[in-house]
């Protein structure tokens, strides 16, 4: 089972946001970004930090489910128009694609002819971009995969039929630890998209830690 050595797993391996894990409680993320050079704001109930990401102005916005942090949410601080904002969706597209931390299914790049303001309000189209962070070197857990892995094929084969596996059987285990390293990938989403406000138009931008997102249980 060779391949092991190669696919590995994360057990708590959640998205992080220029560095720090999208976790705990809000107070302690808020001293994090504090030190990270934002600045605390507060008008009438709305709390937020300012400060400066990837060369641009932004309001940060921390979401939290059961008092955990779930989301970091960075907005421009300042609008665009059309033409600008399409500029800056796609530079953030290649900017994601060319991060050797990130992966993504699609390819988002909006072509010159796409009329953004039409798309919106008469074809309420949504301009956004999905992409996951790969797994952290340092969170990797080799072990605890194969532990899982084999806990689970065990419920269909015997420890004999695993000393001498057929093709189907080593086809089996790769399939399903490719299916678990794809579902711990599914919990680190960052995503972005095209918002308007009279007119122009900002990026808004989501650090999702899906383990600590609301799935239903309060209910």
């Amino acid at each position: 089972m060779a391949f092991f050595t190669v696919i590995t797993y994360a057990q708590k391996d959640v998205t992080t946001f220029l560095g720090i894990p999208i976790d705990g409680y809000k107070s302690e993320m808020t001293q994090k970004l504090i030190s990270k050079g934002f600045v605390p704001k507060k008008l009438g109930d709305n709390e937020f930090l300012d400060g400066e990401f990837n060369g641009e102005d932004v309001h940060i916005y921390i979401g939290t489910n059961n008092n955990k942090v779930y989301r970091i949410m960075l907005c421009d601080a300042n609008t665009r128009s059309e033409a600008d904002i399409k500029i800056r969706f796609n530079k953030l597209v290649s900017q994601f694609k060319n991060n050797k931390r990130y992966i993504t299914l699609e390819d988002y790049t909006l072509s010159d002819s796409e009329d953004i303001s039409y798309g919106m309000s008469v074809l309420k189209k949504k301009y956004d971009a999905l992409f996951y962070q790969v797994p952290s070197m340092e969170q990797m857990d080799t072990l605890a995969m194969k532990e899982q892995v084999r806990n689970e094929i065990l419920k269909k084969y015997s420890p004999e039929q695993l000393e001498n596996p057929t093709e189907e059987i080593i086809q089996e285990l790769k399939d399903m630890t490719l299916r678990m390293l794809m579902d711990m990938i599914s919990k680190k989403p960052v995503w972005f998209c095209i918002c308007e406000h009279y007119g122009e138009y900002y990026i808004s931008m989501y650090y999702d830690n899906e383990y600590n997102h609301a799935n239903g249980e309060d209910l």
